[in-house]
């Protein structure tokens, strides 16, 4: 018996059992096998619930699950952990022609995949904020700053983190559809998405990727600039200060 045809059938129910496969009496396994697939099934499409839970309500709990189960069929898990499936749900919405209505769920799920990963990304201690405000003016264009392991950036042209919030906290949903930028910060235990000012997304993208504080500012235009080192500061989101020739 192959592990691919094994794979295979364990997901759909179409295909016949594995040849091959007994049970500890050395009969035909199907039984079991069929008992196995169920649970397999159910455990995956368990898992995208918990994975997903704005997406759960944007499309209802029945329709979410048979599109659950389409998902699992299309990309069984890569890995044994499940806290890391779904990675795929972004590109399989975009590609699922029942909810093509629906444009932004693609993005929605994108956020909800980037507050996972913050939360299961490693822990970092933040830089005190006097020591940022020590930094004369004049030097800051040749400073880098490290980020937190846990920061995540959503950009989308899509009002998500305004529907977020209408699901996760029962805020009014959005009435016009703007584009936005999310910064997801988690300064202690559990992750939190941020709409960002306008126009702030270049300039942390350019931190992110280890550029100077200056070259950053050249990448990002006009925003406010004070009302984004808030956040990062507040949200523990700088971890390390350094001059560029000393990076």
């Amino acid at each position: 018996m192959r592990q691919a045809d094994f794979r295979a059938a364990l997901l759909d129910p179409s295909r016949p059992h594995p040849p091959g496969l007994t049970d500890p009496q050395g009969r035909p396994a199907g039984r079991r096998f069929n008992v196995y697939r169920n649970n397999v099934t159910v455990s995956l499409v368990e898992a995208l619930k918990t994975a997903f839970p704005v997406l759960r309500k944007l499309v209802g709990e029945e329709f979410f699950a048979a599109m659950a189960l389409e998902h699992v069929r299309a990309h069984p898990p890569r890995s044994p952990l499940l806290m890391l499936y779904g990675t795929d749900m972004p590109d399989f919405l975009a590609r699922f022609p029942p909810v093509s209505h629906l444009p932004y769920l693609p993005d929605i799920a994108r956020l909800e995949l980037a507050l996972r990963e913050s939360y299961h990304a490693a822990d970092a201690t933040p830089v005190a904020p006097d020591r940022l405000a020590a930094i004369p003016p004049q030097d800051l264009a040749n400073i880098r700053l490290r980020l937190a392991p846990a920061l995540r950036l959503v950009r989308s042209d899509w009002p998500i983190h305004a529907i977020w919030v209408a699901n996760m906290k029962e805020a009014p949903p959005p009435r016009t559809v703007t584009a936005q930028d999310i910064l997801i910060l988690r300064p202690e235990f559990d992750p939190e998405p941020h709409l960002l000012p306008q126009g702030a997304a270049p300039f942390i993208a350019a931190l992110a990727e280890g550029k100077t504080i200056g070259t950053a500012l050249d990448a990002a235009g006009d925003f406010d600039l004070n009302a984004t080192f808030a956040l990062l500061v507040s949200g523990g989101a700088i971890i390390d200060i350094a001059t560029e020739t000393s990076a």
